[in-house]
């Protein structure tokens, strides 16, 4: 099944659907009532392709982001989209479940990757975080009819922990797009040039420099695993999975012993789905479970 997507480029629903099962974490549990599978799944299928047109369109890409944008501001007024991905967003904008501003921030986030490649500081990349990440969980808070400061806070370190431990998932991919996250910063304080993120193998450098960024990642990360505890029902699985599938790949990463660039750290769905299991029924942590 293909759809029209931005500048006539066709939307592949089964590439949407991959990308969806090769995430960290489960976009939508099967367990999750029909209406919230459907709803996560639409706001992840409006997100990748936002994602997506940043990352991969052929042409101008800042064009195509604004015209997505403009197209799914629309349909927030009541407009009925062209675009598949958008039409499956319609029954939540219709039902009030979403709103647009995190989806705006979003396209903000990508339209800022087509001319910003470097981050010099680790706040400058806190500070794209809280547009590329921050609003998913904004989103899927709103989902679950969660409107709470501290539940959103603690969701911003969760999203924007996720989004740094997927880029350092991408270090070597990332560097061969002309991107670089690591900050400049700290490529500076451990020594490391740039040329060396397009090695097959980390350098020690590299490597003790990507320890410390998993760590802090994950400390990150594991200050805001207390969400769990604000949220019930089906809110709190939800986003248990979410976090789960981060800790699962903290282990990942660390396994790496900061080679990221010679082996792709892909966490384990058992790791996952133990963790999800130690956040239903335990005090969440950071790092492997105790056994």
């Amino acid at each position: 099944m293909r759809s029209t997507s931005p500048g006539g480029h066709a939307a592949d629903t089964d590439g949407l659907r991959a990308k969806r099962h090769a995430e960290n974490f489960p976009v939508a549990l099967k367990v999750l009532p029909g209406r919230l599978r459907s709803d996560l799944e639409a706001v992840y299928a409006v997100a990748r392709t936002i994602d997506d047109v940043g990352d991969e369109a052929d042409g101008d890409r800042t064009a195509l982001l604004t015209e997505f944008g403009g197209e799914l501001s629309a349909a927030f007024d009541g407009a009925e989209p062209a675009h598949a991905v958008i039409r499956g967003l319609v029954p939540a904008i219709r039902a009030g479940r979403v709103e647009y501003e995190p989806f705006r921030r979003l396209i903000e986030a990508n339209l800022q990757d087509q001319h910003v490649t470097r981050y010099g500081t680790y706040d400058d990349l806190r500070a794209y975080c809280r547009l590329s990440a921050d609003p998913v969980g904004r989103i899927v808070l709103r989902l679950f009819d969660v409107a709470d400061p501290e539940a959103e806070e603690l969701s911003d370190r969760v999203c924007t922990a996720l989004q740094l431990l997927e880029h350092w998932q991408d270090v070597g991919e990332d560097y061969e797009k002309g991107r670089i996250y690591l900050p400049q910063e700290d490529l500076e304080a451990y020594g490391v040039t740039e040329d060396e993120l397009g090695a097959a193998q980390a350098s020690r450098r590299l490597r003790e420099l990507m320890r410390f960024e998993i760590d802090r990642a994950a400390a990150l990360l594991g200050s805001g695993a207390g969400l769990v505890g604000l949220l019930r029902g089906w809110g709190r699985l939800a986003v248990s999975g979410f976090i789960a599938g981060g800790l699962a790949t903290v282990d990942a990463l660390r396994d790496t012993n900061g080679n990221v660039l010679a082996t792709y750290a892909k966490p384990g769905k058992a790791d996952a789905l133990a963790w999800l299991v130690w956040l239903q029924v335990g005090e969440p942590k950071t790092g492997r479970r105790s056994d």
